[in-house]
């Protein structure tokens, strides 16, 4: 088999790549937008045929090739079901076995915490932890819905639980150290070992570190695939064409997932609650959106950054106070209600039909 850890100095990311030289079958775990055509040339020098991308969270420091492998190479792009990705081919459940080459599979462990939807993925005697546990530290757990205690879950019983001999490959390293293993981390890793879950959360909780430079422009293209506006566009009608049941079925199972877990209220109701007032309204849609009309009043916030922009808005300081959230038809509406529950807002209401049912009744 064909193993490379690939790195990129601007971010500290690494990207891997496993390969069978006979089938010529190809994955990449975690690529970096600005290495595409190092990628392309890598798999086209040694003849490989690239079946997979792999990410193992929605990542804040870096943008993802995973879209553009796709509409090169026809890589099928794969991300956590709870990273809201909703243009990933594939939406990624703890235990999901990929299988590639002659009796090769990477198997899904998750280990969340540095995000709701980070995974590891364990292959032979390895396992790639993308940001969850690092080398002689672990991700952070401050920003994207992450939890400390959720993260000791996941590395304590998913990851430590692994063979001692299991090799420890890293989503990111800042001291060039380049793999570890299961025993070295259980045992030496200062933010871990011999740690209590109380200890591990009371350092997770002050570690004051600064925001990712690139989080506000990394994450909303990362839910993307790593594709700005013309490329999703391109990209979501090449699928339609291609394979019209399976795009809608990944986008909108998620969409109907999320509302059996939220209220949602039709515009005239929504229209009734603004009009006594005490209400928050929020527009997730993109600026552009924005631009062209909202709702009066209404508060911009794009679902793909709703978690970043969250806490610079005075409105929402109250977790309590009732909240309308809108997009254009209410597909995006329903998966920020959920995001806004999971981060503790107890009255959110998402106005089923969007803008667009609102024009329609006025």
């Amino acid at each position: 088999m064909i193993f490379k850890q690939l790195f990129d100095s601007e971010t500290w990311t690494y990207t891997y790549l496993i390969a069978d030289p006979v089938t010529k079958d190809a994955v990449l775990i975690d690529p970096v937008n600005t290495h595409i055509d190092n990628y392309i040339m890598l798999l086209e020098g040694q003849d490989l045929q690239l079946k997979y991308t792999l990410e193992t969270h929605v990542h804040a420091d870096h943008i993802t090739a995973g879209g553009l492998l796709r509409q090169r190479l026809g890589a099928q792009t794969a991300v956590s079901q709870l990273c809201g990705a909703e243009t990933a081919d594939i939406q990624i459940q703890d235990g999901d076995i990929f299988e590639f080459a002659e009796g090769e599979h990477i198997k899904v462990i998750a280990t969340p915490g540095h995000t709701p939807g980070s995974l590891s993925f364990l292959w032979r005697d390895r396992v790639f932890t993308g940001d969850s546990l690092l080398i002689g530290g672990c991700g952070r757990t401050d920003f994207q819905g992450g939890n400390a205690g959720s993260q000791y879950d996941g590395i304590t019983q998913r990851l430590f639980t692994l063979p001692d001999e299991t090799l420890v490959y890293p989503g990111h390293d800042y001291q060039k150290h380049w793999v570890s293993s299961i025993m070295q981390e259980r045992t030496t890793n200062p933010r871990l070992a011999a740690k209590t879950r109380d200890e591990f959360i009371e350092i997770m909780n002050n570690l004051n570190l600064p925001k990712p430079r690139l989080i506000d422009e990394a994450v909303p293209a990362n839910r993307y695939c790593g594709l700005d506006e013309k490329e999703r566009q391109d990209a979501i009608a090449d699928r339609e064409i291609k394979s019209p049941i399976q795009h809608t079925s990944s986008s909108q199972d998620m969409v109907n997932a999320a509302k059996t877990q939220i209220t949602e209220i039709s515009v005239g109701v929504a229209k009734e609650l603004i009009k006594q007032g005490n209400i928050t309204v929020i527009d997730v849609r993109e600026e552009n959106e924005y631009a062209a009309g909202h709702l009066d009043k209404a508060l911009l916030l794009p679902r793909g950054v709703i978690e970043f922009k969250i806490g610079q808005a005075p409105e929402l300081t109250d977790k309590s106070k009732a909240i309308i959230v809108y997009c254009r038809t209410g597909g995006r509406s329903a998966l920020a209600a959920l995001t806004l529950q999971n981060l503790g807002y107890n009255n959110i209401l998402s106005m089923a039909g969007g803008f667009e049912a609102w024009q329609k009744e006025s």
